[in-house]
């Protein structure tokens, strides 16, 4: 059977363990385990978009409820060899030979040769009540995820920093019943030209309650009146899951935009290489704006970066075989 359901009592060697099975995870364990490769994925089973009804902008996959992607994946995973534990990392350190040492939360531990750390982002709502009860449902932040599901209904964008009056221009594309609710500090008169030019009205005042009747969003109170709305759009600031990241000493990096941190992230390059060897990144924990389709692909380059690494390194030790025993030949 080759999906782990009982501890063991010693630290079980993979050659490669992902840390989080959400589409990044997944799809990196896939390419990992499509190379032969021995790979665990330990996940735990709380992904970023589980709030959401369905992924959208996944050509072919488009409105999949997103547990029902991640269970195919972990079923593809499997079928190809690869293995899949339900579980959190607890603590990850370095081992005298470069590998790792992962002690995981059921009080066993594994190692492994290389890491790939896909354990997403969390999203740092701003502190409203109301608000963080219907995040993923009818309060949303990416007009590309959710836009067409909301198209045309009337919809309040929160003011919560600089990014903020971007998100209204994008969000008029998808409908023309858009309120700009600025909050107590008054808007830049450039930022309120462009709102007003592309006929968003400007509400001022603080908001502060998000209503809800029957499961269902219906406005926000702002200086004590009650301003209808179906559906709310704020900006959270984005922060990695960095655990493990950060007990293995990668470079982590703050995202800001006009000097204002909107999140932070693990530092990488294009293929998910960190600054510790043998360590790699895929999806939201290091670039925050990834859409679904977006993490699984830069989980299946990240796979294939490892595979790579594995190979170069299982070459020079072949060289070094093959040298020492040339070098052992008769009448030496």
């Amino acid at each position: 059977m080759s999906t782990e359901t009982a501890p063991s009592t010693a630290a079980r060697h993979h050659e490669v363990v992902v840390v989080g099975g959400g589409a990044a995870g997944l799809s990196g364990a896939l390419t990992l385990a499509r190379a032969r490769r021995d790979v665990l994925v330990v996940d735990s089973g709380a992904p970023r978009n589980a709030p959401a009804a369905a992924v959208h902008g996944y050509l072919g996959r488009e409105g999949t409820p997103p547990a029902d992607l991640l269970a195919a994946g972990r079923a593809e995973v499997v079928a190809h060899g690869g293995r899949h534990r339900t579980g959190e990392v607890r603590s990850a350190t370095r081992l005298a030979d470069d590998r790792f040492h992962l002690d995981l939360s059921d009080g066993t531990a594994v190692t492994a040769d290389r890491l790939l750390v896909a354990t997403g982002l969390v999203d740092e709502l701003p502190d409203v009540p109301g608000l963080a009860a219907r995040w993923g449902h009818d309060v949303l932040a990416c007009p590309y995820c959710h836009g067409w599901e909301v198209r045309d209904r009337p919809v309040g964008v929160l003011s919560s920093g600089p990014l903020s009056v971007h998100q209204a221009l994008l969000w008029r594309q998808w409908t023309a019943d858009l309120l700009f609710l600025s909050g107590a500090e008054p808007l830049a008169p450039e930022a309120a030209e462009e709102l007003t030019a592309r006929g968003i009205e400007i509400i001022p005042g603080e908001v502060t309650e998000v209503t809800a009747e029957d499961g269902r969003l219906t406005g926000v109170r702002v200086a004590g009146q009650h301003v209808a709305r179906e559906v709310l759009v704020a900006g959270p600031r984005m922060t990695a899951r960095s655990g493990v990241l950060t007990d293995l000493g990668a470079e982590l990096t703050d995202l800001a935009v006009d000097d204002h941190v909107v999140g932070t992230h693990a530092t990488a390059d294009a293929g998910g290489a960190t600054t510790v060897p043998g360590l790699w990144v895929a999806g939201n924990v290091s670039v925050l704006t990834d859409q679904v389709i977006g993490a699984a692909a830069a989980g299946q380059r990240a796979g294939a970066a490892i595979n790579a690494d594995l190979v170069a390194a299982e070459t020079r030790r072949a060289v070094a075989a093959h040298r020492a025993a040339a070098g052992a030949g008769p009448g030496r």
